[in-house]
């Protein structure tokens, strides 16, 4: 089951670490480029507002040769990391404060853009990085509000707000940076991790898969060598008979390789085969094959299976899917691990639905956590011993992913919640699919597929 080790190393793996193009933010630096230009034009020719116009194009140009180096020296497609990102947002920011100084600090209404690179930081950034920006943005708000080149218009009046009113306006900017910094981060930070808990359920999904195919493959061959392996040995051992000295030894010889080739194969082919028959499966057979890599780690393992009010007293022959096997295996391996000495594993039919439920004795469900279990990277410190299982997150959430892509509905809950006994008072997951989802036909199976490269 992956833990939350192995989903860090698919997270520096598929490069989220240095996911942003510069191409990215050297297009958003173009558009305020021209944005600060029209501003600042527009300002000092259509509204006759007395700025110092080289400083503030100076101010823009610094933006522009920047962009202009990032071009010229860095390839398009180079993905920028922690540090350099952090450190072109830094400029960005400093490079938007040092206008507004020359354009009437807070009494400029275009100081509310202070927030943009933070928030861009917050999606894209760690958390330390983005801190080390929210902090520094208010920092040069606040030199800003202080420090700045008061608005003239072209008669030598000033324009300015009230104190009180730009007191109110760096308030505003600096709880929009704390706010949409954290919104924006702690957004970004669950999209990231369902994204890298979706690719760990694949990496898984299509591990299980490829073990399925790899032991039809075998069996196939296995099956398809058994003839010529047979008339090998039937002819060895003829030639065999009627020579002598040794070529009689060399035919022997032959033999015995024919029938360690004939051993290995059924050894490697027990797996399972690319078999009709074997898509389908008894529901006992199926949780017992789930169940089995756990059926001897100290704690017994019990199966208790019924039909429900009118349902058929034979036992439903369901699907062995990959994913069913996978996830159920997963279920089982969460309820031993914090078993104290029993997991119930119990199953009930009827002709529309299947239940099942598998019980531990353990100490269940810490109580803060069971209204999210099933989310990605789960973990809780309130002194369960079930909460302190960091694997238990991402396992859950892919099982949980698996089971409902076959139709299944999960429930999570502790057994003491429920009529289960006094020995099975620890965690409960209750399954339930639609009988049609689950259970496989009972007509002819068609012919066995061949298995192809």
């Amino acid at each position: 089951m992956p833990d939350r080790s192995t989903a860090r190393s698919l997270w520096r793996a598929t490069g989220h670490q240095d996911w942003v193009r510069l191409r990215t933010l050297i297009f958003l630096r173009w558009a305020a480029i021209a944005g600060q230009s029209g501003a600042v034009l527009v300002a000092w020719a259509g509204y006759d507002i007395r700025l110092d116009l080289p400083l503030c194009l100076a101010a823009i140009g610094a933006s522009v040769i920047a962009n202009l180096a990032a071009i010229f020296v860095f390839p398009e497609s180079r993905r920028l990391s922690q540090a350099e990102m952090t450190a072109t947002l830094l400029f960005d920011t400093a490079q938007l404060a040092l206008l507004l100084a020359l354009t009437g600090g807070l009494n400029n209404p275009f100081a509310l853009l202070m927030i943009v690179p933070v928030t861009i930081a917050a999606a894209a950034l760690d958390r330390r990085p983005t801190i080390f920006l929210g902090v520094c943005t208010i920092a040069m708000i606040s030199f800003v509000a202080g420090v700045h080149l008061p608005l003239l218009t072209a008669a030598g009046s000033e324009i300015s707000v009230p104190p009180l009113f730009e007191f109110g306006y760096w308030l505003a900017i600096v709880i929009g940076v704390v706010f949409l910094g954290a919104y924006a981060h702690r957004i970004a930070e669950e999209i990231r991790a369902m994204a890298d808990a979706l690719l760990a359920t694949q990496l898984a999904l299509s591990r299980e898969q490829k073990l399925t195919d790899l032991a039809g493959v075998v069996a196939a061959a296995a099956h398809e060598l058994g003839t010529p392996l047979a008339t090998i040995k039937l002819v060895s051992t003829e030639l065999a008979d009627e020579l002598e000295g040794d070529l009689h030894s060399d035919a022997l010889l032959i033999r015995e390789q024919a029938d360690r080739c004939r051993d290995i194969l059924r050894s490697m082919g027990r797996a399972g085969k690319d078999d009709m028959q074997l898509r389908a499966a008894p529901l006992l057979a199926v949780l017992r094959e789930a169940a089995e890599p756990h059926m001897d780690r100290g704690k017994t393992l019990h199966f208790e299976l019924a039909p429900g009010p009118k349902g058929s007293e034979r036992q439903p022959t369901i699907y062995r899917t990959p994913e069913l096997i996978h996830a159920l295996r997963n279920l089982i391996q969460n309820a031993v691990d914090f078993a104290a000495s029993a997991v119930w594993i119990e199953a009930e039919w009827t002709d529309r639905t299947i239940r099942l439920r598998i019980i531990d004795d353990g100490a269940g469900y810490a109580p803060g956590v069971v209204g999210r279990i099933g989310d990605p990277y789960l973990h809780d410190r309130s002194g369960s011993s079930r909460g302190d299982y960091e694997g238990m997150g991402l396992g859950l959430f892919i099982a949980k992913t698996l089971l409902e892509r076959t139709g299944a509905q999960l429930r999570f809950y502790n057994g003491s919640e429920a009529e289960t006994g006094p020995e099975r008072s620890g965690a409960v997951v209750e399954l339930r699919w639609p009988a049609a989802r689950l259970i496989a036909p009972t007509g002819p199976l068609g012919e066995n597929r061949p298995i192809t490269a």
